[in-house]
């Protein structure tokens, strides 16, 4: 899976615990897109999550 291009966020690890406490891996997965974005007056296409889009840290192009 694609990592943040601002801030570096990717997957994270734990465990589904059942009703019974048996544990298994799963992964959770962040929420990145891909965007076109201006990165020094031209326009490139990143992986940026939706936290740094809403933050207003990455201009959309």
């Amino acid at each position: 899976m694609a990592k943040c291009a601002v801030c570096g966020k990717g997957v994270h690890f734990g465990n589904n615990v059942s009703h019974s406490h048996r544990r298994s891996n799963r992964i959770w997965g962040s929420n990145i897109q891909s965007v076109n974005c201006k990165v020094n007056g031209t326009t490139k296409r990143l992986h940026v999550c939706t936290r740094c889009l809403r933050s207003g840290k990455v201009e959309r192009a």
